[in-house]
């Protein structure tokens, strides 16, 4: 079916398929725990006064990957996550055009169900050369570039989304570097999929995993995600 394609004051695309998705999401969270906040990606206005109060809440992109959704080409997600301390302690990111859904609890493991079957994953490691790694299909630049030029020898494989960390920590990729802004719905749930299969995901210019809900803005800086914790990703990010 067709929809609707508006912009938001920032300019990033908002689909006539957001705000419903947003409005299921959160009325089942809210029926589920219903003393616990939903942070969305269309519910962001709240002001960081209120926010700062909050140890747990949910974190959620209805739809994330709206350029990928426009284009029809089935490379965007549903991301929620749980955050508690500011740590995403569990995980969910589906795919809805396959229907496969990635899931993670913090200590817990990370699995893949399709269908009916439900797999423990893991990520590679070590990974083998060439080392696979993740391209957006929506946002690429210079910078971006030049870390590619750096890695030696890799492919290249173009993906949307939150499938990105969701591949890696299944072990079909290896490497997603973003050099660029990101909002925290973008990578919380994935961030917990990826780290709960033996991967992590870390800011370029800390080396730390990243924590949720510590500032009044909501926008990540450049990260690297990867699935074996040992390659050498600084070698690849300095001083770009």
């Amino acid at each position: 079916e067709g929809f609707d394609v508006a912009h938001k004051d920032d300019q990033s695309a908002l689909t006539s398929a957001d705000l419903p998705a947003h409005a299921v999401i959160v009325r089942g969270l809210s029926q589920l725990t219903p003393d616990l906040p939903v942070l969305s990606e269309e519910s962001a206005q709240l002001p960081w006064e209120t926010r700062r109060q909050w140890q747990d809440y949910w974190l959620v992109d209805p739809l994330d990957g709206t350029r990928e959704f426009i284009k029809r080409n089935g490379a965007f997600s549903v991301n929620i996550a749980l955050i508690r301390g500011g740590v995403p302690v569990f995980g969910v990111v589906q795919a809805p055009v396959t229907g496969i859904v990635w899931h993670a609890a913090r200590g817990d493991g990370a699995w893949r169900r399709e269908g009916g079957r439900e797999d423990a994953i893991i990520t590679r490691r070590p990974p083998a050369l060439p080392l696979r790694v993740a391209a957006s299909r929506s946002h690429r630049d210079a910078r971006t570039g030049e870390l590619l030029a750096r890695m030696g020898e890799i492919e290249l494989v173009a993906q949307g989304s939150s499938l990105k960390f969701c591949r890696i920590a299944e072990g079909t990729l290896d490497v997603y570097p973003r050099l660029g802004p990101t909002s925290e719905w973008d990578t919380a749930a994935g961030q917990c999929v990826l780290e709960a299969a033996g991967g992590v995901l870390l800011a370029a210019d800390t080396g730390e995993p990243f924590h949720y809900n510590r500032r009044p803005r909501l926008l990540n800086g450049d990260f690297v995600a990867l699935g074996d914790p040992a390659l050498p990703w600084r070698d690849w990010v300095a001083g770009l």
